[in-house]
This record gives structure tokens, sequence and C-alpha cells, in this order.
């Protein structure tokens, strides 16, 4: 396995800094915290920059707020200029990790995506008889520290910047303890509830190492398994074949090869089922040669539009964007066979 060493001097680089900060404020540059940072640009980053080349750089606390859609989750969001080194550190790293991810895992990576994962599903879908469909339990509360901070370890030998993950892992630390139910594995003594472990999710860092977290998953689903048919999003997942008992016979497997990780899955809902029934996956429920939108996901945007609607009439919102935000929709849902069903949505919405 190859391993890289100086990396640090290009994380800690000016010119490195200025593209992470231009990352960093897209979307955000007029939010207050990234409106703030602008204002003493040069000064911001010659003192990022100074820190980390001294090793001196220390991350700050968490703003933490709940978000119910689609699901209830917990965001923990980090101050503005610890999110410009964040992408520092992953506009190095990336490259390195991206020759070692397998090309059908698809979330948070250049040229992949939500559409491409889906794409692939129904390419596979057309292939192979039946699908076996899994998501890990608890996935970003779950993941442990020490169990990641080896694996990079593997990979990265340069000391710094093998420091300046640690620093960043060891940030999250109880971030998601109320977000965790405890789970012993084999070999578990009772110590083993206090082990450090959790990502926090909307972290630029914390969406990289997901992806290094289950490459190794990836890897065994795919050179140990041998398994021609996958897809990964994430911590959602499918395996495809044309035996009923093979999948059957991965998924012990999978739930085994997890324990390693300390990962579990949704046991209940990890079941084999042919194709033609449909798979529900990534906000689609995706057929052979069809998908349509999940109902809930349709609702939701109903609502959202109606909102919107008496926003624009009461003059809160400009109509540039609400366009902005129809076309961000409609970019997303013309992948499935929704033609009808935007056309429905927006004449309740606007009746």
């Amino acid at each position: 396995m190859k391993s890289y060493k100086n990396l640090y001097p290009q994380i800690c680089a000016f010119d490195r800094l200025y593209f992470a900060w231009r990352k960093a404020r897209r979307n955000k540059r007029y939010t207050p915290a990234a409106a703030r940072f602008e204002r003493t640009l040069d000064s911001q980053l010659l003192a990022l920059h100074q820190e980390l080349t001294q090793e001196t750089y220390q991350p700050s606390g968490y703003v933490h707020f709940i978000v119910h859609e689609p699901k209830r989750r917990k965001i923990s969001a980090a101050p503005f200029r610890d999110r410009v080194v964040h992408h520092a550190l992953v506009g190095v790293l990336e490259p390195i990790y991206e020759r070692k991810f397998i090309v059908d895992s698809y979330a948070n990576r250049h040229g992949k995506g939500t559409h491409k994962a889906l794409d692939r599903c129904t390419h596979y879908m057309r292939r192979f008889k039946y699908v076996l469909q899994c998501d890990v339990r608890q996935f970003f509360p779950s993941i442990d520290h020490e169990i990641l901070k080896t694996t990079l370890a593997r990979t990265i030998v340069c000391r710094p910047t093998l420091h300046l993950c640690e620093q960043i892992i060891d940030s999250g630390v109880g971030v998601l303890a109320d977000e965790y139910k405890v789970h012993y594995f084999p070999g578990d003594d009772l110590f083993a509830a206090g082990r450090p472990r959790g990502l926090p999710i909307g972290n630029q860092t914390s969406q990289f190492w997901a992806n290094v977290y289950l490459n190794e998953l990836d890897q065994f689903v795919k050179h140990a398994l041998r398994c021609a048919g996958y897809v990964r999003y994430v911590d959602d997942f499918l395996l495809f074949a044309d035996d009923k008992v093979i999948l059957h016979r991965w998924r012990d497997a999978i739930i085994v090869f997890l324990q390693t990780l300390r990962l579990t899955l949704h046991e209940q809902r990890a079941q084999v089922s042919p194709v033609e029934q449909g798979i529900p996956f990534l906000g689609f429920t995706v057929y052979p040669e069809y998908r349509y939108l999940k109902r809930t996901k349709g609702v939701a945007y109903r609502r959202h539009l109606q909102t919107m609607w008496r926003h624009y009439q009461a003059g809160r919102i400009t109509r540039e964007q609400g366009r902005a935000s129809v076309m961000a929709w409609l970019g997303h849902v013309r992948h499935g066979d929704t033609f009808a069903l935007r056309q429905r949505i927006f004449r309740e919405a606007t009746a």
C-alpha cells in the first residue's frame, strides 16, 4: 500500500488557503461569518498560515441545530475559519484517496453525485434479477475515531498532516453522543461505551472521511465477495445478483465484516427482492425502465412551494430567488418520470 509524506507544506501554503477560502464561501458569501472573514481576508489567511505552519492551530467549537428534512438530523457547523482549514486539508488528501476509491461510490466526489448513482442503479437493475438493499444504522454517530485514525495512518505518514487530521477528528468527540445508541461488539468490555466516536454532520472533512471509512467496506464487497453489481451513496448501498442465495450469503458476510468497523446494518431493512418490485433509493422509487419521485418528496416540496409563493406575494423574497429555488428542484426531479407530477404541484401551489 502506497503511503504519502511531505503533505503538510501543501496544506499550509498561502495559495492553498486562498483557494480553500473561495470554496468555503461558496453559497455562503453573504452570511455574517463569511462577510466578517472577507473584510480582513489577508490578515485572516495570514493568521491561519502562521498557526498551521507553527503547528499552533486549534479547532474551535461547533454551533448545533436540528433539521427535519428528509429526517431528523443534528447538524454541527464549524466556525468559518475552521471550514477554510477543512477545505485546505481535503484539497490535498482527496486526490490521494480518489485513486483508492472504487468507481461505484457516488457521494461527495467530483463527477459523481445522486443522479449518476441513480443511473448506475438503473444499469444494474437491467442486468441482474435481484437486489439486496442495505443501510448502516446511525452511521455518522457510530464512526469510531481510533479506527478512522488507524485507517488514515496507513496512507498518510506525514506527521503534522496526521496530527491535523486527529485534531479535527477529536474536535467532534461527543458532538453526536445523544444521537448514538450504544452497541456492544464481540470482545467489548464495559469501557467500550466510552470509545470516542462520531463525526459532525456538516463538516467538509466528515463527508470526505465517511468515504475513507466505508472504502474498507467497498473493497471487501468488490474483492472479497466479488460482487459485480454494487452501488454506494454515503451509508446506503445496493448489491445486485441473479441468485437470491448468494445475496443472502453476502448479507451475512457484510454484517460480520461491519463489526470490524464497529458498524451495524438496519438488518430488518436489509432484504433481498426482485428488481421488478422497484427500489426506494435517493428520493426516488427506481424500476428497470423508469423511476418515480417518492410521494413524501413530492408532498414536502408542494408545501415548500406554497410557502415560497406566499413569501413572494408578500414581498419577502424576490422573483429571482424564487426562480432559482424552483429551477434547482426541477433540475433534480427531471431525472425521474415526473412530468405530470410537476404540472400538478405547480398548479396546486399557485391556485
